[in-house]
């Protein structure tokens, strides 16, 4: 029937897509037989699927035999088969260089070099262009495109120009022999002007020698003159910035022939004078600009005719106004003119992209005068003028949907400019509050972006207070109700928050509510929470979130509860993962919402000292309730609830999602709650445990004073111990989380130090000569960490109320400076890591080991005396959610270890020499080439006996960090006895006690 219908069954197709189901070689042996196909579709089916297999299992071995395959069909196929046997040199650029046997490949398909067809030869040039990488000397190949060049045909023709950019770019002898050739071809009357038009961008490439490029510029000066065409100009000016970005030497020179051709009457002339100048003035060469240059720039301003040309020279201002000196040499000697243009564009109201840009111009410059705080550069002229305009750009992009990108440029530069001046901040959070409460109906995507500036301005004014880090406790700060301004240490956004709730309130109130309506209340629902961190929420907010809950999806109320439970509102968190948590239908959703509910609970008794369920009834709307419950029960009822959170985590764990990290974090975190609640013991203990008559002998016996105060000097050090190890699970769950952002990370260095100063504290009340104290390496670059750090700051500051008594004793006051200390580690709302939630990026490290048994449950048999050669191959597998990545690999570490697990029988007549240690470790570094590593070592094992050898690895960053990432490999080795060798027996028992007589 399918015939009749027109629909073509591929077979390979099918099978193809089930590749998950196989190992490499299954789906090579599928391609392999679509390439055997009599049908020439099928074929070409088969060919296109050999970048993603190269992407899926990057091995050199299978590439390698996948490229001489693809080599023989491009010798023997047809034109349109080499074609795609082209595309897959393309799209396999990374892999090119794990071809074992270039050069076979290479011999292969040059075959084709002497067909009749040019066509076919204009593929195989492209081909041997694509391949250029790895083949970059090849004499034959440069032969053989220097005399395609002198082909007849154009296809021919122009697939030579192609290869010959590839291969200028790649080899420096290659450039300068073909230097005169295309130089000569480009004079000569015969090649015709498009030819011209394809070599001219070839000479970009010949900067490998001074000479050589100093002789290209000069032939591209030559021929301006001569070929006064609009697309000669264009492609010559284009080609000389090219080539003096890459040599820096004529960056002067061409900034000159730049600046005359400003004047040229043709816009598309002007919008690439343009261009070059934009790419001059990148990091890498606006060092080479000559001062006069830019004044000279800035008065060519008014050849700019319309708002293309002005927003480009506004972009090269903008990178000028990114690096320091040139910015610099702006602010002080070209002020006036620069205030002249961007005035002239943002008045142009009708242009806001142009508009846009000029205020990116006056931000920048106005946010390096503010940090550098130079005498000599005074930037208030120029932040009058961004105050003046910025209202009512802010306002004109806000209403337009087709404005979003200049909306969003707007408000990051004014984010910026509040990172560098606090007094414009705050007027610019009420600029921006106030567009949101207006009733003006904006675009949806706009909206979001205005409460995406909103939570960035929260953020960086809750890195500047610290009134929630005092000792007055967890306060409302009053300007939270009221509309008069927050106080100098508290955030702005404060104020603004009747606003907020307000918008967000009206929002939810919304009976029809679209994707980008729901992400608004999302963001809100966060501005909210992020700006009352520290604070006990008044009732209006916790209303509002109540709310929620019968008016948005699971989705929407899990994000939200997810932010509360990262700020540490955990009393909101727990509330709304309980309702959630009723009404999912998978399994291991609704057992990880219950661990999450369980652990937010576990925080509102050791915050608020209530039970979830009695929160309810003692919530008061403008302070925190006093503590209900004791310290000890408090830490009782956490413990049990993070240990129930912990049996349901593991329950929602599988193996696609084991929860590795939510494991580590929640089983550290009982650890220490369960330390805590030792100390306590230890200080009730101290009461009804008195030290006994013979503590004095005692201590007089052992030198150590301190041991006649009895029971609480052993129990305290008991608990140092506890702590140091819960220190050292700290670290060790840091240096495995390689994948973790970088709030994470700081959560986890943070946790790290208050683990070893609270250590520190015991330690210096318990010991005669306690350690140094340890070094505070962060004080948190981000609001939740900022916070947490700032609980261990109210710890050293009550350190010092320990008293100092000489001789040293341990009292009830020492061990009340404990409880205060741990009142304060408790009191702390846990602001959940990011990590526990979503993983922005992944890397997965796949190994391949060899030689690997027949099967899982067998040893590798190796011959006694000999070694044992291990070959190690893996492949770096990563992906980001976002555009940069937090850490990169840069080498792999790869540890082996060998142990002897089952030694082999003792001889009768075994010597009396020391047994040699039967473990052996070898490490190895090695440097991934395109994401592809390989390792090899040689094992000596003694003879006879089972060995497990175990292979680690170690992940090591662009910045030297060691990561304990994995993967871990091991196998059982047995040596096998040496035939020639006389059978070991073991002593009988009349032999063993003969022995055991004379010894």
């Amino acid at each position: 029937m399918s015939h009749l219908t027109g629909t073509r069954v591929s077979t390979f197709n099918e099978s193809f897509l089930n590749e998950n189901e196989h190992d490499s070689n299954a789906v090579l042996m599928e391609l392999d037989k679509g390439l055997r196909s009599a049908k020439q579709g099928i074929q070409c089916e088969a060919i296109v699927r050999f970048p993603r297999l190269f992407e899926k299992y990057p091995f050199p071995i299978l590439i390698n035999s996948s490229f001489i395959k693809l080599a023989e069909f491009f010798v023997s196929g047809s034109n349109l088969l080499r074609f795609w046997v082209l595309r897959v040199c393309q799209q396999s650029e990374n892999h090119l260089d794990k071809i074992l046997n270039i050069d076979n490949f290479v011999r292969r398909i040059f075959m084709v070099m002497h067909s009749n067809d040019p066509v076919a030869r204009a593929l195989l040039l492209r081909t041997l262009g694509a391949v250029s990488r790895v083949i970059p000397e090849k004499q034959q190949v440069h032969h053989a495109i220097r005399r395609a060049l002198d082909s007849h045909d154009t296809v021919e023709v122009e697939a030579a120009i192609y290869a010959s950019s590839c291969f200028a770019a790649q080899s420096s002898s290659f450039a300068i022999s073909m230097c005169a050739k295309i130089s000569d071809m480009i004079e000569s009357l015969q090649v015709p002007v498009p030819m011209k038009l394809l070599l001219i961008p070839v000479l970009r490439h010949m900067h490998h020698n001074a000479n050589t490029a100093a002789l290209v510029s000069k032939l591209c000066l030559d021929l301006l003159p001569k070929y006064p065409a609009q697309s000669f100009v264009v492609a010559i000016i284009d080609t000389l910035t090219q080539l003096s970005a890459r040599t820096l030497v004529g960056v002067p020179s061409q900034l000159d022939v730049l600046l005359n051709f400003m004047q040229d009457l043709r816009t598309p002339v002007r919008i690439q004078v343009l261009r070059s100048f934009n790419e001059l003035a990148g990091k890498q060469s606006v060092h080479a600009w000559p001062k006069p240059a830019i004044g000279e720039l800035i008065v060519k301003f008014d050849a700019c005719t319309n708002a293309q040309e002005q927003f480009l020279f506004l972009s090269i201002l903008l990178k000028l106004s990114e690096c320091p000196l040139t910015c610099q040499q702006l602010l002080r000697e070209h002020r006036a003119a620069l205030l002249r243009v961007c005035l002239e564009c943002i008045s142009k109201l009708d242009d806001y992209t142009t508009a846009t840009q000029a205020m990116a111009v006056l931000s920048a410059l106005a946010a390096f005068g503010l940090k550098r705080r130079d005498s000599q550069i005074n930037v208030d002229d120029i932040l009058h003028m961004v105050n003046l305009h910025m209202e009512g750009l802010l306002l004109c992009t806000a209403r337009r949907a087709e404005c979003t990108r200049d909306l969003r440029r707007v408000l990051a530069y004014g984010i910026r400019i509040t990172q560098a001046n606090a007094e414009f901040g705050s007027d610019f959070i009420e600029m921006v509050t106030n567009t949101l409460g207006d009733n003006v109906q904006y675009p949806p995507a706009n909206s979001e972006l205005i409460c995406e500036a909103l939570v960035g301005l929260c953020e960086h004014f809750q890195l500047r207070k610290y009134a929630f880090a005092t000792s007055e406790g967890l306060n409302v700060p009053e300007a939270m109700d009221t509309d008069e301004p927050a106080p100098p240490k508290v955030n702005p956004m404060l104020s603004r928050l009747p606003l907020i709730l307000c918008k967000l309130n009206k929002l939810i109130d919304m009976e029809t509510a679209g994707e980008q309506q729901l992400r608004t209340v999302e963001i809100l629902s966060a501005l909210v929470l992020q700006s009352t961190m520290g604070c006990y929420l008044p009732q209006k907010v916790v209303n509002c979130f109540e709310k929620c809950l019968g008016r948005l999806n699971c989705w929407t109320l899990y994000r939200i509860a997810r932010t509360a439970s990262r700020y540490g509102h955990h009393y909101v968190a727990a509330h709304i993962y309980t309702k959630i948590s009723q009404m999912v239908i998978s399994d291991h959703m609704h057992y990880f919402l219950v661990a999450l509910s369980q652990i937010s609970q576990a925080e509102c008794v050791l915050n608020y000292g209530l039970e979830y369920n009695h929160m309810r009834d003692n919530y008061a709307p403008k302070e925190a309730p006093q503590p209900l419950i004791p310290l000890m029960r408090r830490l009782e009822a956490a413990s049990n609830l993070y240990q129930q959170a912990l049996a349901s985590m593991r329950a929602c764990s599988s193996p696609q999602h084991p929860c590795t990290f939510q494991l580590e974090f929640l089983k550290i975190r009982a650890q220490y709650l369960q330390t805590l609640h030792l100390a306590v013991t230890v200080k009730n203990a101290q009461v009804i445990v008195p030290p006994p008559a013979i503590a004095g002998s005692l201590a007089q016996n052992s030198r150590d004073y301190l041991q006649k105060f009895g029971h609480v000097t052993n129990q305290l050090r008991k608990l140092v111990k506890a702590v140091k190890a819960c220190e050292e699970t700290y670290a060790r769950l840091y240096r495995s989380s390689f994948d973790a952002d970088n709030v994470t990370l700081e959560f986890l260095e943070v946790s790290e130090f208050q683990c070893a100063f609270f250590a520190h504290i015991i330690e210096s009340i318990c010991y005669a000569t306690p350690p140094e104290p340890p070094v505070f390496l962060t004080t948190g670059n981000h609001p939740e960490t900022r916070y947490f750090a700032a609980s261990c700051q109210r710890m050293e500051q009550m350190q010092k109320n320990l008293p100092q008594e000489m001789p040293k004793t341990i009292s009830n006051r020492h061990l009340e400076v404990i409880i205060a200390q741990i009142e304060i580690i408790t009191k702390t709302p846990l602001c959940l890591p990011r990590y526990f939630f979503q993983i922005l990026q992944s890397t997965q490290i796949k190994l391949s080991v060899s030689p690997q048994p027949r099967s899982s449950t067998e040893p590798v048999n190796v011959q006694s005396g000999s070694n044992l050669v291990i070959k190690v191959e893996g492949v770096l597998q990563h992906f980001s959610k976002q555009q940069k990545h937090f850490r990169r690999v840069d080498t792999v570490q790869l540890s082996l270890t060998s142990q002897l697990i089952t030694p082999p029988p003792r001889s009768t007549t075994a010597d009396m020499k020391p047994p040699t240690s039967d473990t052996v470790t070898l490490n190895q570094i090695v440097k991934p080439q395109r994401d592809f590593l390989s390792g090899s070592f040689l094992l000596p094992i003694s003879s006879g006996g089972h060995f497990q050898v175990t292979l680690e690895t170690f992940v090591i960053d662009e910045h030297g960090i060691t990561w304990c990432t994995g993967p871990k490999s091991s196998m059982m080795v047995r040596v096998l006895e040496d035939p020639t060798k006389p059978a070991t027996t073991a002593p009988s028992t009349s032999q063993a006690v003969g022995q055991a007589r004379r010894f």
